[in-house]
């Protein structure tokens, strides 16, 4: 082959092997775009939002994702309106109060598509009956946990303000902590918890799954008008999220022994935890909504 020859078809290769990194380069090599989402409660039943960002799906769709937690779905959604945030992950009563004042809100898909608590009670206190007259801790009054709490105090015959009084604790580790010192009679907290409590000595009063098997607690909420300019990012967002959900249905013992470490929790709780919600429906495979579950 002639020198010129030889030349030019080393440049053709180097050309081509140029293009060929350049097209198949990942997205994650491309500049990510910036998503910031927000939630109430870094807890078990969120975990869904820490595998998605750790795990690389969410970088799967070109975005770099914080999440940022605050004390209580009506504080996220301020957030929402604000433009502070993309997503809000908040409880369905509040998208519902929000929505009748006003705001350019809906929801996108389902993050806890049913009730993942369990209701403790102090060692004194071993049925609802017991728990009338008694100050009982919440995260939120009218809220969220609250709202639930509520809901499941009244299937036991007991009306708030009338048969009991609630105090506004916060997270679920915040509520545990005052029952623990007596503070409150009894108090919502989420699986797994439930175990660290009965090995305490503590008595479990009952599960809300039991008292509505059928309630959307928290969804992906929106701004309609940025999502209906934004609709590809809000499809790649939601396809991340069904995807992190196929993947931990699928591989539950990888997902534990993630989510056991980012929770600070013991891998068996993280597995009784994640079969309760998966056998409740709690989480769901494609990140749907439960529609029976947000009428409810």
């Amino acid at each position: 082959m002639r020198m010129e020859d030889r030349g030019s078809r080393i440049a053709q290769i180097a050309l081509l092997l140029g293009m060929a990194v350049l097209f198949n380069a990942p997205c994650a090599a491309q500049e990510k775009i910036r998503f910031p989402i927000a939630e109430s409660s870094k807890t078990l039943s969120y975990g869904p939002l820490w595998v998605a960002a750790k795990m690389g799906f969410f970088e799967r769709e070109g975005f770099d994702v914080p999440i940022i937690t605050m004390r209580g779905s009506p504080l996220v959604i301020q957030a929402l309106t604000a433009d502070s945030i993309y997503v809000a992950n908040a409880t369905v009563d509040t998208l519902i109060s929000a929505y009748e004042r006003g705001a350019d809100i809906t929801m996108i898909g389902g993050l806890i598509n049913g009730l993942g608590l369990s209701m403790i009670g102090g060692k004194p206190y071993k049925t609802y009956a017991d728990l009338r007259g008694t100050t009982i801790g919440t995260q939120t009054l009218i809220s969220g946990t609250g709202f639930a709490l509520r809901l499941v105090l009244k299937v036991h015959g007991m009306e708030y303000p009338r048969d009991y009084k609630l105090l506004n604790i916060g997270a679920a580790s915040d509520r545990y902590q005052a029952l623990t010192s007596g503070q409150i009679s009894s108090a919502p907290v989420g699986v797994p918890l439930d175990l660290v409590a009965r090995q305490q000595g503590f008595n479990i009063i009952g599960y809300f799954a039991d008292d509505l098997p059928n309630y959307q607690f928290n969804v992906y909420i929106v701004k309609r008008s940025w999502a209906e300019k934004n609709r590809p990012l809000v499809v790649r967002f939601m396809k991340a999220m069904a995807t992190t959900m196929r993947w931990m249905s699928d591989n539950r013992e990888p997902a534990c022994t993630y989510l056991s470490k980012e929770m600070a929790i013991s891998i068996e709780h993280c597995r009784h935890a994640s079969e309760y919600n998966w056998k409740n429906r709690i989480w769901d495979r494609n990140a749907d909504l439960n529609f029976e579950g947000v009428r409810r």
